[in-house]
């Protein structure tokens, strides 16, 4: 239960850090994707608040023989680079940047009642069921 707990606190502080911070609004990613035009940096200065904040934290967390709420550490190790994740970055990188939305900032302007939002959201999730469907029928590796 407190684990449970510590992530819905930790959903909600990403939320509203999202939301201050402007990243709900599509305009504001395709404007810094846009180098050649109105170019605004402003995504830049929250992934480098970011980083100011994990990178130091990261660094005392790992010192510490396990987390707080589990037994240990679940730190994936290395992959291959294969087709399936260059297919899918690239995927979500063309969606991020034609549409505006990542995750994240999707799933936070539900509550706006954006319209793109909803779309973005309901097409995300139809490719989420689609790769379900075709991943249990064999068509494509787990």
């Amino acid at each position: 239960m407190r684990a449970q707990l510590a992530a819905l606190l930790a959903g909600l502080l990403f939320g509203v850090g999202l939301c201050l911070a402007g990243m709900t609004q599509p305009r504001k990613i395709i404007e810094f994707l846009d180098f050649a035009g109105s170019w605004d940096p402003s995504l830049a200065l929250v992934m480098l608040g970011a980083l100011g904040v994990h990178a130091p934290l990261q660094a005392l967390i790992r010192r510490r023989p396990a987390p707080v709420l589990d037994a240990c550490f679940h730190v994936p190790g290395p992959r291959p680079i294969d087709r399936k994740l260059l297919a899918g970055s690239a995927l979500f990188g063309v969606g991020w940047g034609l549409a505006g939305f990542c995750p994240g900032p999707a799933l936070v302007s539900l509550p706006s009642l954006q319209a793109s939002a909803w779309v973005f959201v309901g097409a995300m999730a139809a490719g989420m069921l689609l790769q379900h469907v075709l991943v249990s029928r064999g068509g494509m590796a787990a």
